[in-house]
C-alpha cells in the first residue's frame, strides 16, 4: 500500500485538481494506493489567517474576503459536480463557510485571536480541499470517502505544532480495516484530548502522510510538490540546480532543516521508524522520477560527494563573550537554559576551543527575546565584567553543504573555504559535526545567492567554470570581442567547460543588464530598444548589487575616468580586464592600490593587451620572474604606428608621406602628433617597468618627441602635415645617415638599470629588431638566463581584431 500527498501548488485550481485526480487514478492502476492525503488550494491558509487578523482588528473587509473565497470553492465544486447533483454538497460547504463566519464574528467582537482559534480556522482549508476532491473523484468514477483526520490523529494541547499521540497509530489502523475505499484526507490537522483542532505545523499535510503511511505500515510514502524531487539546490537562487535521485533519512533531514522547502523534517520521522521510502514527486512533470528519500543512498546511485548544499534566509548571530567564561563549568548549561525557557530555537552553535566565546544562530524574530534572556540570565557576570560583549547581529544567512560521502573526505573543507573566499564571501562563523556530513557558515545575507552558486559550481560541477562579463565601451575592440565571445559561447561551453555568459553592456549613451546573460547575436538592436540611459556609476552598482560568482569588469575605453572605478570594483570581488592603458599609467600609488586590491580580495586584474595587443608581452615578463630570472634589459618596439612609419620609410619617399599614409590607412590616431609625440609608447615601457619592479612614474621617462616643437602648435591636421613638410629633409638626412651606416631607424622603448627611455635609433643587422617589418611590434628580454640571446616576443602589435582576442584570452584566463 501506499500514501499519496499533494501540496496546495498541486492543488491551486480547477486544471491542477483534475490532473491531480488523474495522477491519482493512473497510480491506482499500476499500485495499491490506500490514501491521498491533501493540503488547502494554494493560498488559501494564508487567506483565512489574514481574515482572522482583519477580524481581530475590527476590519470589517474580513466579510468580502470570506465570501470571495466561499466562491472560490464553490466554483471548483461546481466545475467537477453535474448541475443535477449539486446542491447537497454545495449545502455542506456553505454549512462550513456559515460556521466559520460565526467564529470570525466572535473574533470581530471580542478583538481577540486566541492560537486555539486560529487552528481551527486554518483547518477548514484542508476540510474544503480533501472534501472537494473526494468528490470529484466519485464523479470520475473512483470508489472514494472524505476523512477529516481529527477523527483518528490525536495531539495534545500544542496549537500551532501539536505533537502527535501514539494512540493515534492505532485508530489508524483500525479505521483502515473497515473502510477499504480510497481515502481522500484532511493534511495538517488532529485533534486534542478535549476534541478542540489543533495543527501539526509547517510542513504538517507531509507529516500526516506520513503519519498514516506508519500507521499502516505502507510501502511507500509519495509526496507530490512542484518540483522534480529534491534538487541539489534552490533553484530560484541556482538556476544549475538539478534533482537527485536517491538520498538517505539523515541527508534529507540536514537539507530539510537548512531551507530545502520540498519536504518538512517531522515528515520523515514516522517513515524512518519503520524503515518506509519517501518517493519525492512532481505533479506538473509526473513521469520524473524525482527523488527517493530511504534509509541509505546506495553508492552506484552516487556521483558526488555532496548530495546538495542548502540555506537559511535572514538569521540572526548572538555572540556571548568574555574571558570569565574560559573554564568555567556550566556556562552552555546556564545559556541554553535560559533560551529553552523562552522558546527560543537555537539553530547553529558555535564555540572556539579558547572557550571565550559562544555564538548561537536563531531566528531573527527571536534576537531581541534571546538577548533579554541571556542578559538576565547572565546579569551577575556582566556586572563584574566577566561577560564583556552580548551582541546580536540579524543581517546574516546560513549556507550549508550536506552529503554522506562527506564523511573522511580530506580538503572538504578547504574547497569550501576557498570557493567562498575567491567570490569575496567573508564567512562569520562556521559550524561542522563531528559525523561530518554537515558544514555549515554563517555569511552576510547579500552574499547567499552568491554563495550558493559558488559552492554550487564548486562541487557539481568543477569542471566548468561560470564567468559572468560586464562589458563597458563597444567602439572597435568592444564590439569585435563580443563578436568573438558569440562565436566562441557554445565551443567554450562544450570542449572546455567555460560558461562565458556576457550580463551587462554599457556605451556612452546606453547601457544593458540581464542577470540571465544577453544574447549577443542582436544585442545592438536590443541595447538600443531596451537600455537605459548610460551612467557608469550606476552600472558599477548594478553589477555590484547583482553580486554574482566570478564576475568581470572589462573596459575597453580609453577613458580615465572608469580607471577610477577599478579599486571599488575589485575590492568587490570582482576583476578586471582592459586593455586601457590609463590606470597602470598613473601614479605609482595608484597602480600599487589596484595591484595590492586584486591581491587581498583574491580577483584578477589583467591588462595585457594594453602593451602588445594581442602579443603575450606581459604574460611572458610575469613569468620570467616568477620561475626567478632577473630581467637585466628590456628593448621593445612598441607601437604599431610607428613601426609601420620606419619600416616604409625608404629612399624615395619623404617623412610627411608616410605619415600621411599611415593615417589613411587607419594606423595612426586622428591627430598623428598622438602617436609621434611618443606619450603612447612611454605609457606601455612605464607598464613593463612597473611590473618588472620598479617604481618609476610617467615623468621618470626620458621621451624623445618626434613632433617638431613648430608643428606642436599647429591648430588643424592640414596646418601640421604643411609644417610636417617642412622637415622631411631634417628626418631625410637622419634616414640617409643610418642606411649609410647600414643601419635602419627604429622607435625604440628600453629599460635598463631602473631608467627607461624612448628614442629614435639607428639600429644595424645584428639588433633583433633589423628585420621588422610592417606594423609588427616586437620586445626584446634579457635577463641572467636570456642574456647571450634574449628572449623575443614578436607579431601583430595592433588592430581591433588582435586586440580583442588578448582580452578574450584575459577572460578565458579568469575562467581558468
Amino acid at each position: 500500500m501506499r500514501i499519496l500527498k499533494f501540496g496546495g501548488s498541486s492543488v491551486a485550481n480547477y486544471e491542477r485538481i483534475g490532473n491531480v485526480i488523474n495522477i491519482i487514478q493512473q497510480a491506482k492502476k499500476e499500485r495499491d494506493i490506500c490514501g491521498v492525503v491533501v493540503s488547502a488550494f494554494s493560498g488559501v491558509t494564508d487567506t483565512l489567517t489574514s481574515i482572522s487578523q482583519k477580524a481581530c482588528k475590527g476590519d470589517s473587509n474580513y466579510l468580502s474576503d470570506l465570501q470571495a473565497l466561499e466562491e472560490k470553492h464553490s466554483e471548483i465544486l461546481k466545475a467537477f459536480i453535474p448541475l443535477q447533483d449539486q446542491s447537497p454538497h454545495l449545502l455542506k460547504i456553505k454549512i462550513w463557510f456559515n460556521e466559520l463566519e460565526d467564529i470570525l464574528q466572535g473574533i470581530h467582537l471580542i478583538g481577540e485571536l486566541s492560537k486555539r482559534c486560529l487552528d481551527r480556522i486554518m483547518s477548514f482549508g484542508e476540510r474544503f480541499s480533501a472534501y472537494i476532491i473526494s468528490q470529484a473523484l466519485i464523479q470520475k468514477g473512483s470508489q472514494a470517502e472524505f476523512l477529516d483526520s481529527r477523527e483518528i490523529i490525536k495531539g495534545d494541547a500544542s496549537y500551532g505544532c501539536a505533537k502527535v499521540l501514539p494512540e493515534s497509530y492505532d485508530l489508524i489502523a483500525k479505521y483502515f480495516s473497515e473502510h477499504k475505499a480510497l481515502q481522500v484526507i484532511t493534511g495538517f490537522i488532529a485533534s486534542a484530548p478535549d476534541g478542540s483542532t489543533v495543527t501539526l505545523g509547517r510542513g504538517g499535510s507531509d507529516y500526516t502522510a506520513s503519519i498514516f503511511a506508519a500507521a499502516l505500515n505502507c510501502e511507500a510514502v509519495e509526496i507530490w510538490t512542484d518540483v522534480d524531487g529534491m534538487l541539489t539546490a534552490d533553484p530560484n537562487k541556482v538556476p544549475k540546480a538539478f534533482s537527485i535521485p536517491m538520498v538517505s533519512y539523515e541527508e534529507a533531514m540536514e537539507l530539510s532543516h537548512f531551507g530545502a522547502k520540498v519536504i518538512y523534517p517531522p515528515t520523515m520521522q514516522p517513515a524512518l521508524s519503520r524503515g518506509i521510502p519517501i518517493h519525492i514527486k512532481n505533479s506538473f512533470n509526473p513521469t520524473h522520477a524525482g527523488t527517493v528519500i530511504t534509509k541509505l543512498a546506495k553508492d552506484s546511485e552516487r556521483k558526488n560527494i555532496v548530495t546538495g548544499i542548502s540555506s537559511i534566509s535572514h538569521i540572526a548571530l548572538i555572540r556571548v563573550e568574555g574571558s570569565g567564561m574560559v573554564g568555567v563549568a556550566g556556562i552552555s548549561k546556564r545559556l541554553f537554559g535560559a533560551l529553552s525557557a523562552n522558546n527560543i530555537s537555537v539553530i547553529l552553535i558555535t564555540q572556539a576551543s579558547s572557550e571565550h566565546t559562544i555564538c548561537i544562530a536563531v531566528k531573527p524574530e527571536q534576537a531581541d527575546g534571546a538577548l533579554k534572556a541571556i542578559n538576565e540570565e547572565f546579569d551577575l557576570e556582566i556586572s563584574n565584567h566577566t561577560i564583556t560583549q552580548i551582541t546580536s547581529r540579524k543581517d546574516l544567512s546560513i549556507v550549508s553543504i550536506v552529503g554522506e560521502h562527506m564523511r573522511n573526505a580530506p580538503g572538504l573543507a578547504g574547497r569550501v573555504f576557498h570557493s567562498l573566499g575567491k567570490n569575496g564571501v567573508n564567512i562569520v562563523a562556521i559550524a561542522q559535526g563531528s559525523s561530518e556530513l554537515n558544514i555549515s557558515a554563517v555569511i552576510n545575507f547579500n552574499d547567499e545567492t552568491k554563495a550558493l552558486n559558488a559552492l554550487h559550481d564548486e562541487f557539481f560541477f568543477p569542471d566548468q567554470k561560470s564567468i559572468n562579463v560586464f562589458i563597458v565601451g563597444i567602439g572597435l575592440i568592444g564590439s569585435e570581442l563580443l563578436s568573438q565571445i558569440a562565436k566562441q559561447q557554445q565551443i567554450l561551453k562544450n570542449e572546455l567547460a567555460h560558461d562565458i555568459k556576457v550580463i551587462g553592456i554599457a556605451n556612452t549613451k546606453k547601457m544593458l543588464i540581464d542577470e540571465k546573460g544577453i544574447i549577443l547575436d542582436n544585442y545592438q538592436e536590443t541595447l538600443s530598444n531596451n537600455g537605459e540611459n548610460s551612467n557608469i556609476q550606476l552600472f558599477i552598482e548594478k553589477m555590484k548589487g547583482l553580486n554574482l560568482p566570478n564576475s568581470v569588469l572589462v573596459d575597453c575605453t580609453a577613458s580615465i575616468d572608469i580607471p577610477n572605478c577599478y579599486e571599488d570594483v575589485l575590492k568587490s570581488s570582482i576583476s578586471v580586464v582592459t586593455p586601457n592603458k590609463k590606470s597602470q599609467t598613473k601614479e605609482y600609488s595608484f597602480y600599487s592600490a589596484l595591484k595590492k586590491a586584486s591581491r587581498r580580495r583574491g580577483v584578477n586584474f589583467l591588462y595585457e593587451t594594453s602593451v602588445g595587443a594581442g602579443l603575450p608581452i606581459l604574460s611572458t615578463l610575469n613569468d620570467l620572474l616568477k620561475s626567478g630570472d632577473k630581467i637585466i634589459k628590456i628593448e621593445a618596439v612598441l607601437s604599431g604606428t610607428l613601426s609601420y612609419i620606419f619600416n616604409s620609410f625608404k629612399n624615395g619617399t619623404t617623412f610627411s608621406e608616410i605619415v600621411s599614409q599611415a593615417k589613411e590607412l587607419g594606423y595612426t590616431e586622428p591627430d598623428p602628433r598622438d602617436d609621434l609625440n611618443g606619450l603612447d609608447v612611454a605609457r606601455k615601457i612605464l607598464i613593463l617597468s612597473r611590473e618588472s619592479g620598479y617604481q618609476l612614474e610617467l615623468k621618470d621617462i626620458d621621451i624623445q618627441n618626434l613632433v617638431p616643437e613648430k608643428c606642436r602648435k599647429c591648430k588643424t591636421i592640414d596646418e601640421f602635415f604643411s609644417c610636417l613638410k617642412t622637415y622631411d629633409s631634417y628626418f631625410e638626412e637622419l634616414r640617409a645617415k643610418a642606411e649609410a651606416e647600414g643601419k635602419k631607424l627604429a622607435y625604440i622603448a628600453s629599460l635598463f638599470e631602473g631608467k627607461a627611455a624612448v628614442r629614435l635609433e639607428a639600429i644595424d643587422a645584428t639588433h633583433p629588431f633589423y628585420s621588422l617589418s610592417g606594423s609588427d611590434n616586437i620586445v626584446s628580454f634579457s635577463t641572467s638566463r636570456y642574456y647571450k640571446q634574449p628572449l623575443v616576443v614578436k607579431g601583430p602589435g595592433a588592430g581591433a581584431e588582435v586586440t580583442a582576442a588578448g582580452v578574450f584570452a584575459d577572460i578565458i584566463r579568469i575562467a581558468n
